[in-house]
C-alpha cells in the first residue's frame, strides 16, 4: 500500500510543472511522510456546483497548477461538445479572472494556456479584479463561458475555481458532472496542449464598460450625500469601488487603510470575511474617527457586501446589519423606486423578502442556496441571500455584486438621510409593517468531515418534534427535492412562527444551521419587546437544534 502511494506521488512529481509544489513533493516522498501524502494522495478535488476550492499545495488533494490545468482540460471538452453558440464556425472565447491569493495569477494563465491549446479563444482580465467584473464580461463579451480564479473569503492557505457559463451565470447540474467527467477523462498532462502565447489580455475597456454600467443602478438624480467608511479586507475591491462611487458622486469613502490594498496572507484578520468575529474591527476604529453614516466592506473578490450602522446601544458603537438586513432594505428601496420583475431568494434568506414582494404585487421565487440558482430566477428583478450576497443589476452581472450593492445602499441611506432618517428607522417601518423577521446561524466548523455526515444522519433517522417549545408542524427532507426545489442535501423544519433550515456547506467543513423567527408587532412601541421575545426563540431554537443534531 505504502509502495502504491510513494509510486503515485513520484508519477505525479514526474508531471507536475510548477517549481514549488514539485520541491514540496519531493521533500514529503523524501521523507516518507506517509501520513503527508496519504492526505493529498487519497482521492481527487472534487469539482461541483461550486467548482473546486481547497487548500494550496502538491497532489490531487490540493490547489495547485497540475489540478487547474486538468480542470481547465476538461471545462475546454465539455465546450467544445456544446459546439459553437452562435453557429458561425467561430471558436467560443472563454474569459478569465483572478484575485491576488497566492497562485491565482498562475492558475489563471495556465487556463488560458488550455484553453488556447484546445481551439478556444482565451481572455484574460488585465489584473487581480472583482469577480462581479468577470461575470459582466462574460455577457458584455459573448463569451461561451467564464473562469474566476479565487476562493473567496476562505483562509490564505486556500485557493479555488468558479466556473461560468455563457448566461454570465454559475454552472448547475447537470453540467457540473459533464464537466468533471471530462477532467476525469484526462490521463496526464502531457495530453494537454499549452502553448505559452495565443491568448488575449484584455486592456480597461472591460473594466470600463462594467464601471458605465453601473449608472444603471441609481435613479437619476438621487441623493448622493451619505458618507462612508470601506474596508477591502486585504482584497481586489478597493480600486473598482472608488472609482463606481466617484462616477456616481457620493463623497469618496474613508479608507481603512491597514486593509485597503491586495495582501494574500490577509496580516490583520483570523478570516477575511466580514461576517466573521474581529474582522470589522479596523473598520469600527476608523468609524469612530470620521463619523460616517455607515460602513461598508467587501469580501475578498468583493462579490459580497457587509454593511454597518451607528448604534449607540452596540459595543463598539456601530453595529453590524445581518445579510437578511440588507437583503430587505435593498428590496424595500427598489419597490420603493418601482421597479419591476421577480424578487428572488435562497431557501435559507429571511422570509420577509416575500411579504416586502407581496405587498408590491411583485413575483417572489425561492431557490436552493447560492446564486447559481438565484441568478437563474424567471425575469429576475433583484436575487439576495443571507450570506451578504446581493444582485441588484442582473442585466449587467447574473450574480453577486459586492459593488453595485455598496452604490444601492449608500444611495438608500443618502435618501434616508436627506429625510432625517436612518437604516435602523426602515428596518423598524418593515418590522411594523411586516412582522419581526429575526435571523440567527448555528455553524459548526469540524476537522472530520463525518462529523457532518453523522449529525445530518441523526437528524433524518430522529427528526425532531418540537423546538423551542414550538411544535414541528412540517419536517421536510430537501434530498428528496420539493415541488419547486430540485434534490439537495439539507433539511427543513416549519415551525408555528419559526424556521429551521440545516445543510452541509458547499465550501467549507462547515455544518450551517439557519434560524428564522416571526414575531408581529402593531406599533413601534411594540418593538422592543418583539425584539425580546425574537431572541429568547433564537436562543432557545439553537440550544435544541444543537442538541438534536448532537452538535
Amino acid at each position: 500500500m505504502q509502495d502504491d502511494l510513494l509510486a503515485r506521488a513520484k508519477a505525479w512529481l514526474a508531471e507536475d510543472p510548477d517549481a514549488d509544489t514539485r520541491a514540496e513533493l519531493a521533500r514529503l516522498i523524501e521523507a516518507e511522510d506517509h501520513a503527508e501524502l496519504t492526505a493529498r494522495f487519497t482521492g481527487t478535488l472534487q469539482f461541483g456546483t461550486a467548482g473546486l476550492r481547497g487548500e494550496l499545495g502538491a497532489g490531487p488533494m490540493r490547489m495547485n497548477r497540475s489540478v487547474v490545468i486538468r480542470a481547465a482540460a476538461g471545462l475546454a471538452a465539455y465546450l467544445k461538445k456544446q459546439g459553437t453558440p452562435h453557429g458561425d464556425g467561430t471558436a467560443g472565447l472563454v474569459v478569465i479572472g483572478y484575485d491576488a491569493r497566492h497562485k491565482s495569477a498562475d492558475f489563471a494563465r495556465d487556463t488560458a494556456a488550455v484553453m488556447t491549446g484546445a481551439g478556444l479563444r482565451a481572455a484574460v482580465l488585465p489584473r487581480p479584479l472583482p469577480t462581479p467584473v468577470l461575470a459582466f464580461a462574460i455577457r458584455h463579451l459573448g463569451a461561451v463561458a467564464g473562469v474566476e480564479v479565487t476562493a473567496s473569503h476562505n483562509p490564505p492557505r486556500d485557493n479555488g475555481y468558479k466556473v461560468y457559463l455563457g448566461d454570465g451565470s454559475q454552472i448547475v447540474p447537470p453540467a457540473d458532472a459533464e464537466i468533471a467527467a471530462e477532467i476525469d477523462a484526462v490521463r496526464t498532462l502531457h495530453d494537454v496542449p499549452r502553448p505559452e502565447a495565443g491568448w488575449q489580455t484584455l486592456d480597461d475597456d472591460v473594466l470600463d464598460a462594467y464601471l458605465a454600467r453601473t449608472d444603471a443602478v441609481l435613479a437619476p438624480g438621487s441623493p448622493r450625500t451619505a458618507r462612508t467608511v470601506y474596508t477591502a479586507m486585504h482584497g481586489v475591491g478597493k480600486d473598482t469601488l472608488l472609482a463606481a462611487f466617484a462616477r456616481a458622486g457620493f463623497p469618496r469613502p474613508a479608507l481603512v487603510t491597514e486593509q485597503a490594498d491586495p495582501d494574500p496572507d490577509f496580516p490583520t484578520v483570523a478570516f477575511p470575511n466580514p461576517e466573521e468575529p474581529g474582522a470589522m474591527d479596523l473598520a469600527f476604529a476608523k468609524a469612530r474617527e470620521t463619523d460616517p453614516d455607515l460602513i461598508i466592506a467587501n469580501d475578498p473578490d468583493a462579490d459580497r457586501l457587509a454593511v454597518a450602522v451607528p448604534d449607540p446601544t452596540a459595543t463598539a458603537g456601530w453595529r453590524m446589519l445581518r445579510g437578511d438586513e440588507v437583503g430587505a432594505l435593498l428590496a424595500a428601496h427598489l419597490v420603493t423606486r418601482g421597479a419591476h420583475g421577480t424578487f428572488a431568494e435562497s431557501i435559507v434568506s429571511s422570509s420577509l423578502l416575500r411579504r416586502i414582494a407581496a405587498k408590491a404585487n411583485l413575483p417572489h421565487v425561492e431557490t436552493l442556496t447560492g446564486f447559481k440558482w438565484i441568478a437563474r430566477a424567471e425575469n429576475i428583478r433583484y436575487g439576495y441571500e443571507e450570506a451578504l450576497g446581493y444582485c441588484v443589476d442582473p442585466e449587467g452581472v447574473r450574480d453577486k455584486d459586492g459593488i453595485t450593492a455598496a452604490l444601492l445602499i449608500t444611495e438608500l441611506a443618502s435618501t434616508l438621510k436627506e429625510a432625517g432618517r436612518t437604516l435602523l428607522g426602515l428596518l423598524d417601518d418593515l418590522a411594523v409593517e411586516h412582522g419581526l423577521h429575526a435571523t440567527d446561524q448555528l455553524s459548526v466548523r469540524v476537522e472530520d468531515l463525518s462529523l457532518i455526515a453523522a449529525a445530518m444522519h441523526r437528524l433524518r433517522e430522529q427528526p425532531p418534534t418540537a423546538l423551542a417549545d414550538l411544535p414541528v408542524t412540517k419536517a421536510e427532507d430537501l434530498s428528496r427535492g420539493t415541488d419547486t426545489l430540485p434534490p439537495t442535501d439539507g433539511l427543513r423544519y416549519t415551525l408555528d412562527g419559526a424556521r429551521v433550515i440545516v445543510r452541509p456547506s458547499g465550501t467549507e467543513p462547515k455544518l450551517k444551521c439557519y434560524l428564522e423567527v416571526v414575531v408581529p408587532v402593531a406599533t413601534h412601541a411594540g418593538l422592543p419587546a418583539a425584539r425580546a421575545k425574537a431572541t429568547d426563540l433564537l436562543t432557545a431554537l439553537k440550544r435544541d437544534f444543537s442538541t438534536a443534531a448532537g452538535i
